[in-house]
C-alpha cells in the first residue's frame, strides 16, 4: 500500500503483482499526479479502480469527469452488468461520473462494462488490450452481499496470468 502521491517509478521499484487504485473523495479531476502515474503504469501490471479509482483511470485513458447533480449515494443502487444481463445491487457514494461519451471517443479500445439503472450513468468499464478495469461502486461494500465478489476473482486472475 502507498499514498495516492506515490511516484510510477517509486510503485515499478515495489514489484506489484497488480496495482489497485482504491476509492476517495472528491472531484478527480484535480488530482493530476494520479493520473499521469497512472497513466504512466498502464500495461505495466494489471489495474483494478474503484470509485475515484474508477474516476482517475478513466481520465488517465483520456476520458473526462462531470459533477452528478444529486450524486450516488446508498447501499441500494441498481447497476447493470452488460457481460452477464443481471443486475447488480450496489453501494456508492460519489458525486462524479467519467463522462461515458469521452471515454469512448478518446480510446477505441475501451469497452462498457455496467451501466447504473436509475440515471444510465457509467458504472465500470474495461480496457480490451490492456489488463485494466474498473467500477465506480463500492464492491468491498458487499451490499448484494456477493454480488460484486467475482470482481476481485476477476483481478487475482489477471494478475495470476
Amino acid at each position: 500500500m502507498v499514498p495516492g502521491t506515490t511516484d510510477a517509478e517509486k510503485i515499478r521499484s515495489l514489484s506489484p503483482d497488480g496495482i489497485f487504485l482504491s476509492n476517495g473523495p472528491g472531484d478527480p479531476e484535480p488530482v493530476t499526479y494520479g493520473i499521469e502515474t497512472i497513466r504512466s503504469l498502464l500495461g505495466y501490471r494489471p489495474i483494478f479502480g474503484i470509485c475515484l479509482g474508477h474516476q482517475l483511470l478513466g481520465l488517465a485513458l483520456g476520458g473526462e469527469t462531470y459533477k452528478l447533480k444529486f450524486g450516488h449515494r446508498g447501499a441500494n443502487q441498481p447497476v447493470h452488468n452488460l457481460k452477464t444481463g443481471k443486475i447488480e445491487i450496489t453501494s456508492q457514494n460519489h458525486g462524479f461520473a467519467v463522462d461515458l461519451e469521452s471515454l469512448k471517443a478518446k480510446d477505441n479500445d475501451v469497452e462498457i462494462s455496467h451501466v447504473n439503472l436509475n440515471d444510465k450513468t457509467l458504472e465500470g468499464f474495461r480496457h480490451t488490450k490492456i489488463p485494466a478495469f474498473s467500477v465506480q461502486y463500492h464492491p468491498e461494500a458487499s451490499p448484494g452481499p456477493h454480488d460484486a465478489n467475482y470482481l476481485f476473482r476477476e483481478f487475482r486472475e489477471m494478475m495470476k496470468g
